[in-house]
C-alpha cells in the first residue's frame, strides 16, 4: 500500500517522478504529492489520483534534478491535501515520503510538542520527519545518521525516503516490513516501492532488506548500512520486467488486458517445468525440499484475499491427489491465534506481491517454530521470496489491475504442478493418471483461450444484472473456492454485495435471501456432483431466483433449466478452476464498466497490502 518513487541524477526529476507515480497508482490513490529540490524544497500535493496532482503542478513545478514522490492509501488521517505526502519538518528543510505505519507515533508526537514542534496533518509520517529533524538539531549529524537514530525509536513498518534542502545531492532510504528497490542508472539513481517505475531507466536494481538504510548521492554513489551502523554489501540483480507489459496495449483497462493474458501467463508459468515430451514435471524448489514434502504430516497454506482462495483450491488438489492433510489459514488470523506448528510441517505461503504484511509475519512465525516455508509469489526479489526457504515464481508478469486475475490462475497452475509431483512421489496416483494430468495441463492455455470467447455472451448478461444490489455464487468441490473468488471480484470492482457459498450450505441460511431480485451464479462443471447441482438449481428456481449457470459444452440438462448459461470447454475436474474462474472475472469486469466504476483502481483498495 502506498507508492514511493524518488530520483537523483542529471535529468529533470518531475517528469520521471510523475510517470513513476502513474506506474505505482495501483498501490494507492487517495492523494499524491512530490517534493523537488533545487536549493529550496518545493512541495506539490493534491487529494485524489496522480492525474489531479499533475494537472495542478505541471505548469508551476520548479526545475530540479532531485526529488521524492508518493501516492497514498490512507491509514492515519483522511484523504486530503494536508495529509498527502511528502511531509516536511518544522523548519521546512526536510521532507519525507513513507509507506507503512509508525505504531508508537502518539507518544513521540506528545514529546515533540513539548519541545516546541507543531503539526499540520493527522499522519504518523509527519511525526517521523519531525523526530528526524529534532535528532539532527541536537546531535549535529548528517541526515542519514539522524534517520538511523530516529528509526531506533520507532515501532512499526516503514519504507521511507528523506530529502534534505541542506544536502542537495543526497537521498536517504530505509525499510522495515515494506519494500524498497534502488535502481542503479548511469549517473543517476531511482528508489521505488517496486521495480515498475525503474525499468524504463535501468535493469540493475538492489532490493533493500529489513532495517537497512541506503544513501544515494549523485557525487559519491551508493552506500548501505544496517540500523546498527554496519556496512552492507549490496547484491545487484537484473530486472526481467518488459516495459511493454506495463502498458495497456490497446485494452480499455489493465484488468481486461490481464484477463486476456491468462493463456500466455500460464504458458510462461509452465515453461521449463511441465515437460510433456518427457512425461515429467520439474520444479527446482520442490526438489530442494522433496523429502520434507513427501514425509510432511500436513501442509499449511497461509495467504490473504484472492491468494487465500488459491490456497483453498490447493487444499482440494493436495488432499485429492497426494492424500496429505492440508489446512488453509488466513495469514492475518494464523499469526495471532497461537497456532500449533511442528517441525515436520511445510508452510506454503501464497502472495502475488510477495510483500503481504500478514503473510510475511506468518512465515516468520513458522520459521521460528522450525517449519519449512515454501513461497509462491509473482514478484521476483520480493520479501517473501527472499525469506522463504525455497519457492516458485508464478511468472504471471506485472499485474497492474488491483483485482487479481492472471496472478490467481498462475498460482493455481503452480499448486497443480506441485500436487501432481507430490502425488507421484507419494505413489497416490498411478503413472497412467499422472500422464493424463500432464497432458490435460498442457492443453489448458488453449482451452483458456477458447473460454475467453464467452465474453460477448457475458456482456449481455452483465447488462441484464448491472443494477442489482446482491449476488449469490454457489459451487461444490473444486468450484467452491471459485464461487468465493467470483463473489470477491464482483465486490471489489462493482461495489455490488456478493457472497460465495458451498452449494449444499444454501439451505442453511442463504436460501432465505432468494427471490426474483436475486441472481444466483451456479458453478455447474463438476461431474462428481452433477445431480446434486441440478437439485440446487431447482431449489433456487422454485423460489424465483434467476440462475446464471457456468457449464461445459457437453451439458444439456442445465442449459434447459437455467435462465442464462455460459458454456466453457471441458477438462479434468481438478483443473476446471483454471477455466471456470474466467467467466466470473469477465462478468465482474463488464458489470463494473457498465456501472461506471474505476475498474483498475477500485475505491478503498490497493494492490499490495503492506500494512497489517
Amino acid at each position: 500500500m502506498c507508492g514511493i518513487v524518488a530520483y537523483v541524477g542529471n535529468k529533470e526529476a518531475y517528469p520521471i517522478l510523475i510517470k513513476g507515480l502513474q506506474r505505482l497508482a495501483y498501490r494507492g490513490y487517495d492523494s499524491a504529492g512530490i517534493a523537488i529540490g533545487n536549493g529550496d524544497l518545493h512541495i506539490y500535493k493534491k487529494k485524489g489520483k496522480v492525474q489531479n496532482l499533475n494537472e495542478y503542478a505541471k505548469d508551476i513545478v520548479e526545475s530540479g534534478t532531485i526529488g521524492v514522490a508518493h501516492t497514498r492509501w490512507a491509514t492515519h488521517g483522511e484523504p486530503n491535501d494536508v495529509n498527502a505526502h511528502p511531509h516536511t519538518s518544522t523548519n521546512g528543510r526536510l521532507a519525507i515520503v513513507h509507506n507503512g505505519i509508525i505504531e508508537n507515533y502518539a507518544p513521540i508526537k506528545k514529546e515533540l510538542i513539548k519541545r516546541g514542534h507543531s503539526f499540520e496533518s493527522d499522519t504518523d509520517t509527519e511525526v517521523l520527519i519531525h523526530l528526524i529533524e529534532e535528532i539532527q538539531k541536537i546531535e549535529k549529524v548528517p541526515i542519514e545518521e539522524a534517520v538511523r537514530l530516529a528509526l531506533h525509536s520507532v515501532v512499526g513498518a516503514y519504507a521511507i525516503v528523506v530529502i534534505s534542502q541542506d544536502e542537495p545531492d543526497k537521498l536517504v532510504a530505509a525499510r522495515k516490513s515494506s519494500p524498497l528497490v534502488i535502481g542503479l542508472g548511469e549517473d543517476e539513481f531511482l528508489v521505488a516501492s517496486d521495480a515498475t517505475p525503474i525499468v524504463e531507466y535501468t535493469k540493475n536494481v538492489i532490493y533493500l532488506n529489513d532495517e537497512e538504510i541506503a544513501v544515494v548521492d549523485r557525487k559519491k554513489g551508493l552506500s548501505i548500512k544496517n540500523i546498527e551502523n554496519q556496512e552492507v554489501t549490496p547484491y545487484v540483480q537484473e530486472l526481467e520486467i518488459q516495459l511493454e507489459k506495463l502498458e495497456k496495449g490497446g485494452y480499455e483497462h489493465f484488468m481486461l488486458k490481464e484477463i486476456h493474458e491468462q493463456d500466455n501467463s500460464i504458458i510462461d508459468c509452465l515453461r521449463g517445468r511441465l515437460l510433456p515430451q518427457d512425461g515429467i514435471i520439474s520444479m527446482s524448489g520442490f526438489t530442494e525440499i522433496e523429502k520434507r514434502l513427501v514425509n510432511a504430516k500436513r501442509l499449511i497454506f497461509v495467504a490473504c484475499g484472492t491468494s487465500w482462495h488459491a490456497g483453498l483450491v490447493g487444499e482440494y488438489l493436495f488432499e485429492d491427489l497426494a492424500r496429505i492433510p492440508v489446512e488453509v489459514e488466513y495469514a492475518s488470523e494464523f499469526r495471532y491465534r497461537n497456532p500449533v506448528i511442528n517441525e515436520d510441517d511445510v508452510i506454503i505461503a501464497i502472495s502475488q506481491s510477495g510483500e503481504t504484511a500478514d503473510t510475511l509475519a506468518a512465515i516468520r512465525l513458522a520459521k521460528e517454530k522450525g517449519a519449512t516455508v515454501f513461497g509462491i509469489v509473482n514478484v521476483v526479489g520480493s520479501t517473501i521470496a527472499r525469506e522463504s526457504h525455497v519457492g516458485a515464481y508464478t511468472h504471471a508478469g506485472p499485474e497492474i489491475g488491483v483485482a487479481s486475475t492472471k496472478a490467481f490462475t498462475t498460482q493455481l497452475t503452480v499448486l497443480t504442478m506441485m500436487a501432481l509431483k507430490l502425488a507421484k512421489k507419494r505413489n497416490t496416483i498411478s503413472n497412467e493418471q499422472y500422464q493424463s494430468y500432464i497432458q490435460a495441463l498442457t492443453n489448458i492455455p488453449q482451452l483458456l483461450k477458447d473460454t475467453l470467447k464467452v465474453e460477448e455472451k457475458i456482456k449481455y448478461i452483465a447488462d441484464e444484472f448491472k443494477d442489482v444490489h446482491n449476488f449469490l455464487y454457489l459451487g461444490r468441490g473444486y468450484n467452491f473456492p471459485i464461487a468465493l473468488e467470483g463473489a470477491l471480484k464482483l465486490k471489489e470492482i462493482s461495489y455490488i454485495h456478493a457472497e460465495g457459498y458451498p452449494a449444499a450450505e444454501m439451505k442453511h441460511g442463504p436460501i432465505a435471501l432468494i427471490d426474483e431480485q436475486m441472481p444466483v451464479v451456479v458453478m455447474a462443471t463438476n461431474e462428481s456432483a452433477y445431480e446434486k447441482i441440478i437439485s440446487n438449481i431447482q431449489e433456487v428456481k422454485a423460489r424465483k431466483g434467476r440462475i446464471i449457470a457456468i457449464t461445459t459444452h457437453k451439458d444439456q440438462i442445465i442449459q434447459d433449466i437455467a435462465d442464462y448459461v455460459i458454456s466453457i470447454p471441458e477438462t479434468l475436474e481438478a483443473l476446471m478452476p483454471l477455466l471456470s474462474v474466467v467467466p466470473l472475472q469477465l462478468l465482474a469486469y463488464h458489470i463494473a464498466v457498465l456501472r461506471d466504476c474505476n475498474v483498475d483502481q477500485p475505491r478503498n483498495l490497493a494492490k499490495s497490502v503492506t500494512v497489517e
